[in-house]
C-alpha cells in the first residue's frame, strides 16, 4: 500500500523558510514521479512542483520558481520541498503526491493517484 505522510507545516512569518517532508513507503520510491501541490481555503489545487525518478529533471510552477526547491533522499525514502520567502498568499494545505512515470514531463496534477494527507502551511505576523 502506498503511503505519503507530510509533515513540516505550521504558522509562519512572512520572509520565513520552512521546509516541509514527505515520508513515502509502500512503492520503489526513486522510481515514481512526485509532486507537490497546495490547496487554500476556498480554491482549487495548484500544482506547485515536481520531480522525476532519481532526482534527473525538476520543474517549478511560475507562482514559486525561485522560492521553492523541490529534493528528495531516496535513502531515506523522503521528498522535501524548501521554500523560501513565504508570503501570506502562500497560506495552504501541501499535499505530497506520487505517480508511476508516464515518459513525459512530472507536472501537473492529473497523473497522481497517490496522495498524502497534507500539511498546513499558514503565514502570518
Amino acid at each position: 500500500e502506498v503511503q505519503l505522510v507530510e509533515s513540516g507545516g505550521g504558522l509562519v512569518q512572512p520572509g520565513g523558510s520552512p521546509r516541509l517532508s514527505c515520508a513515502a513507503s509502500g512503492f520503489t520510491f526513486s522510481t515514481w514521479d512526485m509532486c507537490w501541490v497546495r490547496q487554500a481555503p476556498g480554491m482549487r489545487l495548484e500544482w506547485l512542483s515536481c520531480i522525476t525518478p532519481d532526482g534527473g529533471r525538476a520543474y517549478y510552477a511560475d507562482s514559486v520558481q525561485g522560492r521553492f526547491n523541490i529534493s528528495q533522499d531516496p535513502a531515506k525514502k523522503t521528498l522535501y520541498l524548501q521554500m523560501d520567502s513565504l508570503k501570506p498568499e502562500d497560506t495552504a494545505m501541501y499535499y505530497c503526491a506520487a505517480a508511476v512515470p508516464s515518459g513525459g514531463s512530472c507536472s501537473g496534477i492529473g497523473p497522481y493517484n497517490n496522495w498524502g494527507q497534507g500539511t498546513q502551511v499558514t503565514v502570518s505576523s
